[in-house]
Formats: C-alpha cells, sequence, structure tokens
C-alpha cells in the first residue's frame, strides 16, 4: 500500500473539538505532497487538527484561492502543450472536480507523508506551512507572470507527478454524509 496525501473541501476547519459537518473528497496523491496540493493550500495556510490522525498535522487554506492559483498555473502550463490532449484532459477532470466539490477550505492531510521519515511530524508539518507551500506559491507566481519560464519547462516535462493526482468523490480515507 502506498503512503499518500489526502485533500479534502469543507466548509469549516477542523477543531480540537469536531470535524467539520461536511467532508468532501478531492484527491489523493502516492508517497508525496504534490505541487497542486500545494497550490490548492497555499492561500490562508494554517495548521489544523487532524481528521484522520492525533498530532495538529493538517494544513486548511482558502479554496478559492488555492483553486484559482492552480487553474491559473495549468493554464500557464498549458500554453507549452496545446497538443497534449492526455494535459487537457488532466486539466478538465481537475478543474470539473474542484468546481463539483467545493467548500469554503481546503484540508490537506499530511499524516502518511510526513510519518515516512524519522522527522518530528508535527515539525514537518510546520516547515511544509513555513517554507515548502509559500515556495512553491512563490514559484508559481513568478511563472504566471511570465518570470520563470525555466519553471513552467520543467513543469511540462514531468506535468503528471506534479498534476495528475487520484481526483474522486472517494478517496481511501472518506468521511460519512
Amino acid at each position: 500500500m502506498a503512503n499518500r496525501s489526502y485533500l479534502y473541501s469543507a466548509d469549516t476547519m477542523p477543531s480540537e473539538a469536531e470535524n467539520p459537518q461536511r467532508i468532501r473528497c478531492i484527491s489523493e496523491h502516492n508517497w508525496d505532497i504534490p505541487l497542486a496540493h500545494k497550490l490548492l493550500v497555499g492561500r490562508g495556510t494554517t495548521i489544523v487538527p487532524s481528521m484522520i490522525w492525533n498530532p495538529p498535522i493538517g494544513i486548511a487554506a482558502d479554496y478559492s484561492g488555492g483553486a484559482a492559483l492552480l487553474r491559473d498555473l495549468l493554464h500557464a502550463v498549458g500554453g507549452g502543450l496545446e497538443g497534449d490532449t492526455e494535459f487537457a484532459d488532466c486539466v478538465a477532470r481537475t478543474t470539473e472536480h474542484l468546481e463539483k466539490q467545493e467548500g469554503k477550505y481546503f484540508v490537506l492531510e499530511t499524516g502518511e507523508i510526513v510519518s515516512m521519515t524519522d522527522d518530528d511530524p508535527v515539525a514537518s508539518v510546520r516547515r511544509l506551512v513555513s517554507e515548502d507551500i509559500p515556495d512553491a506559491v512563490a514559484r508559481a507566481e513568478a511563472a504566471i507572470a511570465g518570470r520563470d519560464d525555466a519553471w513552467l519547462a520543467s513543469l511540462r516535462t514531468d506535468w503528471q507527478r506534479h498534476f495528475a493526482s487520484f481526483y474522486s468523490e472517494a478517496l481511501y480515507f472518506s468521511f460519512p454524509g
């Protein structure tokens, strides 16, 4: 079984007292937290209690801001992949799923990924929120603005690793309701 990052949407953030009332499945990705997940939680990013595990290793963020950032980057990446129907299909499926499962917040569950090393999972999530996610957002914003063509070219070369996650209404960890 693969370790995965899990992405959900909700209308409230998880708290120590309870999970949100309605949790919608967005995506899961094997063995990594892909660039798409980092960008989707890149606006208004905060650490929250996990909905699955005990430590505070969940990450929540503004849904509409993160979805807009990813859409803008996919458009920029697509500028160099005009003939790639597989990429176009991936973008269409991703965009449709994000619209269908929309909530007020994204909630990224990192437990399986941050537990793959001997590092402290809580410290790993703090590093994600303070360094990795802001760095990914800054790089994406620069690329969208036309200031990082080399990075865009590298994304085009390996777009599946960054953007082709499993998007579904049911993930390995799904919630009732």
